[in-house]
Formats: C-alpha cells, structure tokens, sequence
C-alpha cells in the first residue's frame, strides 16, 4: 500500500500540496511510519489563497512548514472518529477544531469533501481550503 506521499501524487488533485511538502523539506515525515491524518487540500483549494500567496510562501519555508504542518494530525482518525471528536492536535503545536453535522465533516473553515483515503502511514481527508494557523492567519 502507498505512504501519504504516493498516495497524494497518484491521486492526481494534489500536485500543489506535494510541491510544497517537497519545497518545505518534510517527505520524510510523511513518508515516516506514522500514523498520521492528513487534512490534504486539493490544488483547487490552494487556488483559492489570495493571488501571490503560494508563491510568497514557497519563498518563506519556516512559515511554509507551520502551515503544512498544521495540515497533520496524529493518528489515523477515520470519519467516524472525526465525527465524535471536536478538535485535533496538530504535528505544528496547536489545535484544529472539528465540527460535524448530519455526517458532514469541517476542519476549521474548511469542509471535508471526502474521507478516509486509507495508506500505509495513515489516512488522508480531502478539504476544500487552505488551513491557517492562527499565529500566521494573524488571530
């Protein structure tokens, strides 16, 4: 079975995210034996960050890795784990709130549009945006 890292390249919607695990110098820890949750955004979602931003950051790797970071939990927490928890320890340091109704997952302000892309080191959900932590969103 994939790791985290194969799993995102093969599914083709996460070419971004990969450049940035890449440029940030973290394959290692995804590649790592985990298990990890990965809230994964697809390029659209990183397509959705105001213009210049992906780049600025591309240029900017600690500010990169917190974000990436803030992106992996621990564990393999499936969807119907998500449902009965409200947040997650982040591999970045702080938390991600989890809120769910009628079977719908959101991970801070993003919606979880598929879930449980089960690899080697752990599982994948797909999100709609980018996650910010809030020592860089500025909160």
């Amino acid at each position: 079975m994939p790791d985290l890292v194969d799993t995102a390249i093969n599914a083709g919607n996460f070419n971004t995210l990969v450049k940035a695990v890449e440029a940030a110098e973290l394959l290692e820890i995804f590649k790592s034996p985990g298990p990890y949750t990965v809230f994964a955004p697809t390029d659209e979602a990183f397509n959705k960050l105001p213009p210049g931003t992906l780049d600025s950051l591309l240029q900017d790797i600690p500010k990169l890795k917190n974000i990436l970071m803030y992106h992996v939990a621990y564990g393999d927490a499936m969807h119907e784990d998500l449902i009965e928890i409200d947040h997650a320890e982040t591999l970045e340091g702080s938390i991600v709130a989890i809120d769910s109704a009628d079977g719908k997952v959101k991970v801070n302000d993003a919606n979880v549009v598929k879930t449980d892309i089960i690899t080697d080191n752990g599982v994948i959900h797909v999100i709609d945006a980018v996650l910010m932590p809030a020592i860089i969103a500025g909160k």
